[in-house]
């Protein structure tokens, strides 16, 4: 039997770890834990255990100064990475990474194929879904199970402990996080998703978003992202 609670606080190896510490020792996080043992003794589930808090080990509390939020990870095997959008450089642009993409070049001129995106992830970019696994080939399986707490738990810690965070909320789902986010101490975007039924029906396209959170790090004196690595 996988303790995956255990195995989660032990996954941790940078400053989130303290940070985290008693957030995932709340009794709605040691629920979710057990829920998560049934499951992935029972399921096949995604991402794999090292990989679901990924999004923390690529990008450390002290680095994050933009958070770009997703929904619950791919279901497909393999896809899953840990990080929003992103998945491993062998599969195919998933459609909503592919019209981030097609904003990425309007706004910057930069043309990406790879769908892996831990190289934001590196540069300072928490890549964080607000549902953290799912079982394989259902999607939003693992919805309603305390993630979303988890989530909003590190929206409200890094708006109270952190100055100068870019947030990129895109679609409802993300937007109801907002009210977490003092704007005068950070940045918020704010758009339809990338999802083709969203965004092909106006709201994501030509908003921009990568100039406008280089221009913002430029301005409250961080260094910009390399969105083209």
């Amino acid at each position: 039997m996988i303790n995956v609670g255990v195995k989660l606080a032990e996954t941790l190896n940078n400053d989130w770890k303290m940070v985290l510490n008693s957030t995932m020792s709340e009794a709605y996080f040691q629920d979710l834990a057990l829920f998560l043992d049934k499951d992935v003794n029972s399921y096949v589930v995604y991402p794999p255990i090292d990989q679901i808090l990924a999004a923390f080990h690529r990008c450390s509390f002290e680095q994050t100064k933009v958070v770009i939020i997703g929904q619950d990870p791919y279901h497909g095997a393999g896809q899953a990475q840990g990080l929003s959008f992103s998945v491993p450089s062998s599969f195919p642009l998933p459609p909503s990474l592919r019209n981030i993409y097609k904003e990425l070049y309007d706004d910057l001129r930069i043309i990406r194929n790879d769908g892996d995106l831990r190289s934001w992830a590196d540069q300072g970019v928490l890549l964080l879904n607000a549902v953290l696994t799912v079982r394989s080939g259902e999607p939003n399986s693992h919805a309603t199970r305390g993630w979303e707490e988890f989530t909003q738990q590190v929206i409200q810690i890094l708006n109270e402990e952190k100055e100068n965070v870019v947030f990129v909320l895109w679609g409802a789902y993300a937007q109801k996080l907002g009210k977490y986010i003092d704007p005068q101490r950070h940045f918020i975007i704010q758009a339809a998703h990338p999802s083709p039924l969203s965004a092909n029906r106006g709201g994501f396209f030509k908003t921009k978003p990568f100039s406008k959170i280089n221009q913002y790090l430029t301005e409250s004196g961080q260094e910009v992202i390399d969105w083209a690595l």
